[in-house]
């Protein structure tokens, strides 16, 4: 792995103090009721970095069904939300899930985002937390909400940027309008500027990260649509941003995930550095001065402070490289305990037990307990 150098709180940012503090469109699937084996207890990661691995943790009624899972947020009262895809076609079914830690089923919400939803975070507020959730694909948006589902605000594409098509700020698409083109408007994650404000990454439309204010409002962006050079501050795919705060300053970090690389800015926008060797990096989160990495070739890699690979937990990615990643993705069978097969989104709780979201049509939520 390579580096080149140019020169409110989340619930991610939560289980970061709380660390220090411590220690310093697919067919439907069928219903799932797991059944734990001792095969499940299998361990992942280096000396002092240590996990045990839960693939069958989260537990959910029979009235419900899993669907294509893609992203998962801690919020600050240990409960854990997971976000699905879902079909566009059911719009009844929500396609938000929230557990408690142990994998009990607490809630569900979220039918508006069938068909779309993708990114989720939780924000730590003096009161509760707030949810804020991104939508591609039918549903192109970004949304505020209650811990409890309450929408408080719903927006599309930021027009006065200049960037998008006509309409791109309206949602559900209408039927027969193509989504993909670097003039579409199809959010994939959020992350909270130390100010209250936040970025969207624009993931797979517009491939640029946009600044809004506390209430929502649209201030700048930065970033562009790269080439095959790869030029510093361009994207092929800017899927996943994070705030990064293990150094003196905090920075936005962004997931540039088909140049396979991480790429840090300043709060406003300048390029700092460049960070290569990754495979199809998702998203980011930290915990003390570790960083999480989830990567779509069947690993998630852990970085310490200094920005080198500790371990990469569960690693897969030999097997998704040689066969074919998207039968392995829709063939169980072929999915190995203690082994990743699409990680799209990872993060922390504020005991530094890992949760991992895969992007697979039958859902799957691996809790990764940390031992060391």
């Amino acid at each position: 792995m390579t580096t080149r150098s140019t020169g409110g709180t989340t619930r991610r940012e939560f289980c970061k103090t709380a660390a220090i503090g411590a220690a310093g469109t697919l067919a439907l699937p069928a219903i799932h009721t797991w059944a734990k084996t001792d095969a499940d207890d299998s361990i992942v990661g280096v000396d002092g970095h240590q996990y045990r691995v839960d693939h069958q943790w989260a537990q959910l009624p029979d009235k419900y069904h899993w669907q294509t899972s893609h992203n998962v947020a801690v919020g600050s009262d240990g409960l854990i939300y997971v976000i699905h895809e879902g079909r566009y076609d059911l719009k009844d079914h929500p396609a938000i899930f929230v557990f408690d830690a142990d994998g009990k089923f607490v809630r569900a919400f979220g039918e508006q985002f069938q068909g779309g939803g993708h990114g989720i975070e939780a924000k730590q507020t003096a009161g509760d937390d707030e949810l804020y959730v991104c939508a591609y694909k039918e549903q192109r948006s970004f949304a505020k909400l209650q811990p409890n589902g309450e929408q408080i605000w719903r927006k599309g594409a930021p027009m006065e940027s200049g960037y998008y098509h006509e309409g791109e700020d309206q949602h559900p698409r209408a039927q027969g309008d193509s989504p993909w083109g670097r003039d579409r408007f199809l959010p994939t994650n959020i992350a909270f500027h130390p100010d209250g404000s936040f970025y969207v990454a624009d993931g797979y439309g517009g491939w640029r990260i946009h600044h809004y204010d506390a209430d929502g409002n649209y201030v700048s962006s930065f970033g562009q649509p790269g080439d095959k050079k790869k030029a510093d501050g361009t994207f092929n795919t800017p899927h996943g941003v994070w705030i990064d705060s293990r150094g003196d300053q905090a920075t936005v970090v962004v997931a540039d995930r088909a140049n396979a690389r991480l790429q840090w800015f300043t709060l406003d926008g300048k390029h700092l550095r460049t960070q290569d060797g990754f495979l199809l990096p998702a998203n980011i989160d930290t915990f003390g001065e570790l960083m999480l990495v989830p990567d779509l070739v069947g690993r998630v890699t852990l970085l310490g402070g200094d920005n080198k690979v500790i371990a990469h937990l569960g690693d897969n990615s030999e097997q998704m490289k040689a066969d074919s990643r998207k039968a392995i993705r829709g063939d169980e069978s072929r999915w190995q305990t203690g082994k990743f097969v699409h990680p799209h989104d990872a993060c922390f709780d504020a005991d530094g037990n890992i949760y991992v979201a895969e992007w697979v049509a039958t859902g799957r939520v691996t809790k990764l307990t940390r031992l060391s």
